[in-house]
C-alpha cells in the first residue's frame, strides 16, 4: 500500500502565519514587455480574466501572490493592486531590481544601489495600492557577493521604517542564499525548482536556515502542465520562444526534446492518485522538502482551478518519489 509523506499543504510564514502551501506566480497576468525585440512576457492578457482568476485564487483560499516591479512593465503590479489592493488578509510578494518603461514596455536595465531601491520600493506600493510590501525579493540572481551586503543593509532599514516587513533573494545560487539567511527579516529564497531540477543545494541551505523555499518554475514554464505536443509552438510575444541562455525547458517556442522524453517518462507517475499532471508536479515538490512552496503561474479562472486542486490530494507519496529517482537517474 502507497503511503503518504508525513507533509501537509500548509505551512508557517515568518509572521506566523499558517496558510495554504500554494500561492501564485504573477509574471504572465503583466503581458507583454521586451528587451528590445525580445519578448520577457508570455504574451496577451485580458486583465478581466485575471481579475477573476486572481478572485477566484482567493476564494479557493490562496492567500499568497508573487509579482515583480518588471512584469509587464509594472502592469502586473498594477493588476494585483486593482484585484487585492490593501487587504491585510492576503500576502503580496514583488521584487526589484529591473527597470524597465511604462509607456514603451521596454527593459532598461539592472539596477541594485540605494537610491533605485527606494524608489522601486515607492513604485510598487503605489501600483498594487498597499501601504506595506509583505516581502520584498532582490531579483538580480548572480549578483555579486559582496556588493549585495549594501542592498539588502538597505532592505533592513526599509523594513526598520515599515515600508516592507520581510525581504528575500531570488536566486539559484547556494552561496548567494546561505550570505544573508541570519540576517533579521531575510525569510525567503525564491528559486527554480521542479521535478527536473531537484535544487539540492539550494534547498539545503534553505532548511539548515529555516527559510521559505519559494519555487518558481514548478511547471517548467509550462511544460508540466501537459498542454504541449512536440510540435506546438508558442506565440510570438511570448518569451519561451525567445533565444535566452536560460530558457532550457524550449527551443525556437517548443519543447526541447531531451525534456520532453523526461516528461514521458515520469508522466503517469506524478498523475497517480487521481491527480492530473499539474497538479502531480505540484504534489512532487510538496514531497521534496518541509520548506518548500511552489507558484505556478496562472492567466484564467481554470488554471487558478486545476492549481488550487492541488492541495486536495496532497503530497506524492514516498514510493512515488523513489521511482522518480530512478527514472530519472537520481537514485
Amino acid at each position: 500500500m502507497l503511503t503518504k509523506p508525513d507533509l501537509d499543504t500548509t505551512i508557517k510564514l515568518w509572521n506566523g502565519r499558517d496558510i495554504p502551501r500554494l500561492g501564485m506566480g504573477c509574471w504572465a497576468i503583466g503581458g507583454p514587455f521586451y528587451a528590445g525585440d525580445t519578448p520577457l512576457g508570455w504574451g496577451d492578457v485580458d486583465d478581466n480574466e485575471s481579475i477573476a482568476a486572481i478572485d477566484r485564487a482567493v476564494a479557493l483560499g490562496i492567500s499568497f501572490f508573487d509579482t515583480a516591479s518588471n512584469y509587464g512593465a509594472g502592469h502586473s503590479e498594477e493588476i494585483v493592486g486593482r484585484a487585492i489592493g490593501n487587504r491585510d488578509d492576503i500576502i503580496i510578494a514583488t521584487k526589484f531590481g529591473f527597470a524597465t518603461d511604462e509607456a514603451t514596455k521596454q527593459a532598461t536595465g539592472a539596477f541594485a544601489d540605494p537610491a533605485f531601491i527606494r524608489q522601486s520600493v515607492e513604485t510598487s506600493l503605489r501600483r498594487l495600492r498597499r501601504e506595506r510590501i509583505d516581502l520584498l525579493q532582490f531579483h538580480l540572481n548572480d549578483f555579486p557577493l559582496a556588493q549585495s551586503d549594501e542592498v539588502f543593509e538597505t532592505l533592513g532599514l526599509l523594513r526598520e521604517t515599515g515600508k516592507i516587513d520581510a525581504f528575500g533573494w531570488s536566486t539559484d545560487y547556494a552561496d548567494r542564499a546561505a550570505r544573508h539567511a541570519q540576517r533579521p527579516g531575510f525569510v525567503s529564497v525564491q528559486h527554480t525548482m521542479n521535478v527536473f531540477e531537484p535544487a539540492d543545494e539550494i534547498v539545503s541551505v534553505i532548511e539548515r536556515h529555516g527559510l521559505l523555499s519559494i519555487n518558481r518554475g514548478p511547471l517548467a514554464m509550462g511544460l508540466l502542465s501537459g498542454k504541449f505536443a512536440a510540435d506546438t509552438a508558442v506565440g510570438p510575444k511570448d518569451v519561451r520562444g525567445a533565444s535566452l541562455e536560460w530558457m532550457v525547458y524550449f527551443k525556437d517556442g517548443r519543447i526541447a526534446p531531451e525534456f520532453a522524453a523526461r516528461l514521458d517518462a515520469v508522466r503517469d507517475l506524478l498523475m497517480s492518485g487521481g491527480r492530473t499532471l499539474t497538479q502531480g508536479a505540484l504534489a512532487w515538490l510538496w514531497a521534496r522538502s518541509s520548506r518548500t512552496f511552489p507558484i505556478p503561474g496562472f492567466r484564467t479562472v481554470a488554471q487558478v482551478e486545476e492549481n488550487a486542486g492541488a492541495l486536495d490530494k496532497g503530497a506524492l507519496p514516498n514510493e512515488v518519489m523513489r521511482e522518480i529517482d530512478e527514472v530519472l537517474g537520481r537514485a
